[in-house]
């Protein structure tokens, strides 16, 4: 058990991580660790300075009421300096002093006239050693084994020279001053107000020891969980590079049922640059992908915003779903809101294009709803979660309609409908019907 400990607090070393960006994040917990400690301090001893005031005598309680507040200073100490480079080695010398100040004050007595008449002896049997405990629940605040490993090790190092300095002097009573001690003997001596009995120190240090093992694993484990979630977070981070944001996010979820086919009513938007084939022979290869990426990040910067799903990049344009991923009761809205929001972005970018000179950007967007398949497609070494049936065919003939009918928004009556109407403030120029190649009925449709 203790070697496997050793190695994973090795492991798990304040800042180490696999990646820099990981490291940072784990960092930036361990930072957070430092703050609540700090503030969880700050309650606790506001609570010990209350019940200081209520069980202690004054003027004793005003010298208890100063070291509570100087113990409030120190643990302030690696609060502020939690981002210098060498906050670590701070906060563990801070220990050193916080464990020293608090066995300093429970086993010798008040200077000037503020201390009892009672022997020093008497100071070792109080259960204030609960106190010193305190530490080791701090230390389990901040994300670090070795800090509770630390301060586990330095509580019981202190302790234990504290109680033996006790047990060593001159007018200490013990049990091992005389030979055989009768029970009533050994009563009376235990009974002393000068007697130190070390027995009482060792179920300290021993426990303490138990405590510090349990709490260091305990502590272990949640950093190991939050190792776990950074990691998540950055594979889901890179995967959304390359699938739409909630597919990877879905995807990272693992649910077993992510991808298992199903029927699902479905807003399936297809928009397009016109006429970039052409624009793209009067540019160089650069200046092409360059402007594409403009296009296809103005468009994603309006899509997540709305719930949509980015089902592929299609050359000069893209195809986006609404409600495929996870089921929206308002995916037409959604998605005809989104229609819209798209035509004014790229209505401000032909603005910008405008003023320097630049060619505009004519875009065309079809858009229908109803009921598709959806779910994973693919080989098992490579599979994508998409949307099939009809209404992906529809959207995709309503985009290229926009060409003849000169427009650029078509609109099925089917999504409108669904949506409960144009959104306010919001209009068609006219209603017409459209041909789809493959059908057998037009479809009624809305352009703008």
């Amino acid at each position: 058990m203790l070697e496997w400990l050793q190695l994973q607090l090795s492991a798990a070393m304040p800042g180490r991580s696999t990646s820099d960006e990981q490291s940072q994040r784990l960092h930036d917990a361990e930072l957070a660790g430092l703050a609540t400690a700090f503030r969880v301090r700050l309650c606790a001893v506001a609570v010990i300075a209350l019940w200081l005031l209520v069980s202690t005598a004054w003027p004793r309680n005003v010298y208890y009421l100063s070291v509570s507040f100087v113990f409030l200073a120190l643990s302030y100490i690696p609060y502020a300096m939690r981002r210098h480079r060498a906050a670590w080695t701070i906060k563990l010398a801070c220990t050193i002093l916080d464990v020293a100040l608090i066995t300093a004050t429970i086993l010798l007595p008040p200077f000037g006239g503020f201390a009892s008449d009672w022997p020093i002896q008497t100071r070792t049997r109080g259960p204030e050693f609960l106190y010193v405990l305190l530490l080791l629940a701090e230390a389990a605040l901040t994300y670090s084994p070795i800090l509770v490993v630390w301060t586990g090790g330095i509580i019981i190092a202190v302790w234990s020279f504290g109680i033996n300095s006790i047990y060593d002097r001159v007018d200490t009573v013990r049990f091992g001053e005389v030979g055989q001690l009768t029970e009533m003997q050994a009563l009376e001596r235990f009974l002393s107000p000068y007697f130190v009995g070390l027995t009482q120190m060792w179920v300290q240090v021993v426990t303490t020891g138990l405590f510090t093992l349990f709490l260091a694993i305990a502590v272990l484990r949640s950093r190991n969980t939050l190792i776990a979630q950074i990691k998540d977070n950055a594979v889901r981070q890179s995967l959304a590079r390359y699938v739409s944001p909630d597919v990877a996010y879905a995807m990272g979820d693992d649910v077993p049922s992510f991808g298992t086919p199903s029927k699902r009513e479905v807003a399936v938007m297809f928009v397009d640059i016109v006429g970039f084939t052409r624009m793209a022979e009067k540019r160089t290869p650069e200046q092409a992908l360059a402007l594409l990426r403009s296009f296809q990040e103005r468009g994603c910067a309006v899509l997540f915003p709305c719930g949509a799903t980015l089902d592929k990049f299609l050359g000069d344009g893209f195809m986006a779903t609404f409600g495929g991923v996870e089921p929206q009761t308002d995916a037409a809205k959604r998605a005809l809101s989104c229609a819209f929001d798209l035509l004014d972005t790229y209505a401000a970018w032909n603005a910008k294009r405008k003023l320097r000179g630049a060619e505009p950007i004519r875009v065309a967007i079809g858009l229908h709803f109803g009921e598709v398949i959806v779910g994973n497609v693919g080989t098992p070494e490579r599979r994508e979660f998409t949307v099939i049936g009809d209404v992906v065919n529809v959207a995709s003939r309503l985009e290229r309609a926009t060409r003849d009918l000169e427009g650029r928004l078509v609109v099925s009556d089917a999504c409108l409908q669904a949506a409960g109407g144009a959104p306010h403030g919001r209009s068609f120029t006219r209603t017409l019907t459209v041909d789809i190649r493959g059908r057998d009925h037009p479809v009624r449709a809305h352009l703008m």
